[in-house]
């Protein structure tokens, strides 16, 4: 039996092979095969699912996949009850969401009637789309009180709202949180909708809820549903900026060509406020992955107790060689990594070379991209064609462009690793950032930073590397300019950052962090399905191998019966993933043991858990004295509220 049964919520990540939520939950999921994980997946579109999932290791158990851009009518029809119930819960829900005041018992009302309704109906999909969800919105708009922006609300307007809320509410159809009644933490992997079946098996059934976030989903959605025409790729191109790295997919979630109107931006950014509200609320621990994220959250309503920051964990073993080689790079080059978007300001990146190259001529710029706008691609190529032509040496040689922009995995850069070698500083010169990962790469390297202060970046930096304004390109010269006149200075900084990094930013340190923090849900948490309380079955149970069992076992109990699992919705895709090897229970007669041998178990950090200890001797007519840590009963008394386990069952 695993220590910790977890049930893993994703949208958009994790397991497919894209995704700004991937390599994080992969690297937590490996590090931890002492657990058993579940996986519960939205995929944000076809082509996601179409690229296929990463290869699971034998401890996921079971994957559950459901799409969010598919649609999912189910020819189900109401009776007059149902419309009923669905038109009050729902008019709460509205009232929740344009409300000029926050009304957040209104907004939970309805969220809860509608998940009540779905449980026993089985999904929502006509009932969203149905003229009385259409004419409940227009009400909400026009009522004494609402919100000025979406008083103004057209019919369009109302369709496309409620289109878009269909979608967005659609877990609340999937019976997910049936299932997860049966695993010991729920974890969320981002906030907003992914969280949805978490939050109704924390309601239904007191699973305890955790949510992380490195980019906050809130303020993703922000971003993506700006009043600016989008990138191309839909609604939201750049998506990802919000993320760990902004390697978020393009398109975000939308799927449209056209930014919305302002009356539906303003509905969706609403019911966005008041669900991650409710997410906060309710949640037993959120783990943001920065000081800016958490800054959000508590904005947001969440408090100081439950708030815990998990830096995000990169592999350092990936870098350890270019790392540990500082004199290693042209020192004459500026080095960028990244996806080429708007959010990243390359257009200030080339204005500050074009001053760094008036003082010093010799100096190059690599722009080593991992994913890319064309569009915004074809305006920086454009950009620094103008402001640097190519430049030869003699009249019979080649001109070449000081500036180059080139992919990760050509010859001269195989892995990023070589990228950030390739030069002695790296530059970011974002206009909006969530978690740095290029950055927090860089100083894995050893490298030297300069970098403009958004986001998490004096937090990531640390005082290891230069911090400048956005949209400035004289002082990111000006920086650049200083470590390129001062090797020593560089070299230094560069040490510093990867001490920094190795400290702060390794896989080794988020996979102990949540360790902990699974015990910690784990003792709180309601007692398990099959009826016991955490820690209550004493660990030598599980020791593989000959033992005896105790004399006081119940003679007629010859073997443990493992429950099965419920029947799940048809309206997801449940997959069974390579299970580890089914339990081995072993029968032994008394006294069927060599005198005097013993297993201990020592569980969590430290080696105890809350104090519980099991050890038991075994032997020709030895008894089985079990120590339950503080507050235990003497050997020889029983302590009535108590129960004896009475079948053995050992697991390979």
């Amino acid at each position: 039996m695993p220590l910790v049964r977890i049930g893993l919520l994703t949208e958009g990540g994790y397991p497919y092979v894209t995704g700004e939520a991937r390599l994080w939950c992969d690297r937590l999921v490996r590090g931890l095969p002492q657990h058993e994980f579940e996986l519960y997946a939205l995929s944000r579109s076809a082509e996601q699912e179409e690229r296929g999932r990463v290869v699971l290791p034998e401890h996921v158990t079971r994957v559950w996949t459901a799409p969010l851009w598919a649609p999912a009518d189910d020819g189900r029809t109401y009776s007059r009850r149902e419309r009923r119930r669905f038109a009050d819960s729902f008019k709460e829900l509205v009232r929740g969401i344009c409300a000029g005041e926050p009304d957040p018992e209104a907004f939970a009302a309805g969220l809860y009637g509608l998940a009540e309704l779905a449980r026993e109906q089985g999904g929502l999909y006509a009932a969203l789309r149905s003229e009385t969800a259409v004419r409940a919105v227009e009400s909400g708009c026009r009522a004494p009180g609402a919100r000025r922006s979406v008083q103004r609300a057209q019919v369009a307007d109302l369709l496309d709202f409620v289109d878009e809320l269909e979608r967005l509410l659609r877990p609340l159809s999937l019976d997910w949180y049936e299932d997860l009644r049966e695993v010991d933490v729920c974890h969320a992997a981002a906030g907003g909708i992914a969280a949805l079946p978490g939050l109704l098996a924390k309601r239904f059934f007191r699973v305890p809820l955790l949510v992380t976030e490195y980019g906050v989903q809130l303020r993703a959605h922000y971003l993506e549903h700006a009043a600016d025409p989008p990138a191309p790729g839909g609604i939201g191109g750049t998506g990802g900026t919000a993320g760990i790295g902004g390697a978020g997919e393009a398109g975000g979630t939308g799927g449209r060509g056209t930014a919305p109107r302002p009356a539906v931006r303003a509905l969706l950014a609403a019911f966005h406020m008041r669900l991650a509200g409710e997410i906060y609320a309710e949640a037993d621990l959120l783990t943001p992955g920065n000081a800016h994220a958490r800054r959000w959250q508590e904005r947001c309503g969440a408090t100081r107790d439950r708030l815990r920051t998990v830096y995000p964990g990169m592999e350092a073993d990936r870098f350890a060689t270019i790392g540990e080689d500082p004199d290693c790079g042209d020192p004459d080059t500026l080095v960028w990594v990244g996806r080429i978007e708007p959010a990243k300001d390359l257009i200030a990146l080339l204005h500050a070379f074009a001053e760094v190259r008036r003082a010093a001529p010799d100096t190059r710029l690599r722009i080593f991209a991992t994913a890319v706008v064309p569009g915004y691609l074809a305006d920086c190529r454009s950009l620094a064609a103008q402001l640097f032509p190519d430049e030869a040496a003699d009249a019979v040689t080649v001109g070449e462009n000081p500036v180059t922009f080139e992919e990760i995995g050509g010859p001269e850069a195989p892995t990023p690793a070589h990228a950030y070698g390739s030069g002695r500083v790296v530059v970011l010169s974002s206009v909006i950032e969530g978690f740095p990962i290029t950055l927090a790469e860089a100083m894995l390297c050893g490298r030297a930073t300069v970098s403009t202060d958004v986001g998490a970046v004096c937090e990531v930096i640390g005082g290891t590397g230069l911090v400048v304004p956005p949209r400035n390109p004289r002082a990111l010269a000006d920086a650049c300019l200083s470590l390129l006149r001062d090797p020593e200075r560089a070299h230094r900084l560069g040490a510093a950052a990867r001490a920094r990094a190795l400290e702060l930013f390794t896989v080794e340190q988020n996979v102990a962090a949540f360790r902990e923090i699974y015990l910690q849900l784990l003792a709180r948490g309601p007692a398990r399905a099959e009826g016991g309380i955490p820690f209550e079955q004493p660990l030598e149970a599980r020791v593989p191998g000959h033992w005896t069992s105790p004399t006081w076992a119940g003679q007629g109990v010859d073997r443990a019966v493992v429950p099965g699992r419920g029947a799940g919705a048809a309206s997801a895709r449940r997959e069974s993933a390579t299970a580890p090897g089914a339990p081995i229970v072993t029968e032994m007669p008394p006294g069927g043991h060599a005198a005097g041998e013993q297993a201990e178990a020592a569980m969590g950090p430290g080696g105890m858990a809350r104090g519980a200890q099991a050890l038991t001797a075994m032997g020709p007519g030895a008894q089985a004295v079990t120590a339950l840590g503080p507050g235990s009963m003497a050997p020889g008394v029983q302590d009535p509220s108590t129960t004896t386990t009475t079948a053995t069952e050992a697991t390979v």
